[in-house]
């Protein structure tokens, strides 16, 4: 059973909550009503506003690529809640770039939920002891949405770029935000990393972690800017920064929805990106919202919350979506997910310790 806590109460522990992730976090807190809403320097989205009046507060804390699709169904689940237990539930909402959004959790920022872009930062919160390692432990092993890395270029593709090969050119501006913050970053290192294997093996027959290593090196030499997260670094690609953003292809996806004029192009060789979300139990126990946490993460796997996700650009988890939305989605030939870089416990090792690849390159080593 849930207990009805009011919003006088949610707001003192939310002013409570410490949010340690720094001095250059910036705390955005929403509700799903009625608020401002400004852009910080950064290119982040930011919104201000206290929450309405209801039953019980749930506290987001998510990486700034969902928001937009968050804006849609945080509404659509506080009308579901409310016709299935009577119980009006409002949101407060923060949203950083996932790494940044992970160590904020960690460092004391109360998030009753979690939703995040990669399994390493959920991870981070799990090993803190804030929530139950039987967080993936589900049909879609704890994830809700999936996408592809991609290439965006200026409208008509004006340097005619079709693939990886094609950022190594000189002359040609590449923009990804910095893996030190953004899990969207790590993503995109990722597919570049095994875009290189992939050319290897076809080339000698072997993974050769050298060739990758030295294909990464090439593209990064081209890069004009590291942002603290992917939707920072598509509002600097917008006022007029370099040629290709590398991105989640669902958020090249989501700007053209909105009028702005992108080309997509799918490499040959990328990899399956999966984003996760679960209930930070502790956070969730302490405010006595657990069975609404757990709800509001259940609630984002189904059909329903799948078709708004695809359309915002993700590729579904839910088989049902999947199939509704395939024609919108192009397969490409070389798609390989994380387990092709021998899973994510290697990939933390061999690309982001302290002397692995990602620091080997920023080194020019």
């Amino acid at each position: 059973m849930w207990k009805w806590v009011s919003t006088r109460a949610a707001r003192q522990r939310m002013r409570a909550a410490a949010l340690l992730a720094g001095a250059c976090m910036l705390l955005f807190l929403s509700a799903c009503g009625s608020s401002s809403s400004t852009k910080n320097n950064a290119g982040g989205e930011a919104a201000t506003g206290s929450a309405q009046s209801g039953d019980i507060t749930l506290v987001i804390g998510a990486y700034s690529v969902v928001k937009d699709a968050l804006d849609e169904l945080l509404p659509s689940f506080q009308r579901y809640w409310q016709e299935k237990t009577g119980q009006k539930v409002v949101f407060q909402q923060s949203y950083e770039a996932s790494g940044t959004q992970a160590r904020a959790i960690v460092g004391g920022f109360e998030a009753d939920v979690a939703v995040l872009a990669m399994e390493t930062d959920i991870e981070k919160i799990q090993k803190a002891g804030l929530l139950e390692p039987t967080w993936k432990d589900n049909e879609t092993s704890g994830m809700i949405t999936r996408s592809v890395v991609a290439l965006g270029t200026r409208d008509g593709n004006p340097l005619g770029i079709r693939d990886w090969k094609d950022l190594t050119r000189k002359g040609v501006k590449v923009l990804y935000p910095n893996p030190k913050t953004s899990g969207g970053a790590q993503w995109d290192i990722n597919a570049i990393y095994g875009a290189g294997l992939k050319e290897s093996e076809r080339q000698t027959g072997t993974k050769d972690p050298q060739f990758a290593k030295q294909f990464l090196k090439q593209i990064h030499a081209n890069v004009e800017s590291l942002d603290k997260s992917g939707r920072a670094s598509m509002a600097a690609f917008e006022y007029g920064v370099g040629d290709v953003i590398v991105t989640y292809e669902n958020e090249l996806r989501a700007r053209i929805m909105q009028g702005v004029a992108y080309t997509i192009i799918i490499p040959e060789d990328t990899i399956l990106i999966e984003n996760p979300a679960a209930v930070v139990d502790v956070n969730a126990k302490k405010h006595d919202v657990q069975e609404a946490a757990q709800a509001l993460v259940d609630y984002l796997k189904l059909d329903e919350a799948q078709m708004v996700f695809a359309k915002y650009g993700f590729r579904p988890v839910s088989a049902k979506a999947a199939e509704a939305t395939k024609d919108q989605f192009e397969e490409p030939a070389g798609l390989f997910d994380i387990s092709y870089l021998g899973g994510w416990d290697e990939v933390k090792d061999k690309l982001y310790s302290k002397k692995g690849v990602w620091y080997q390159v920023l080194a020019g080593i």
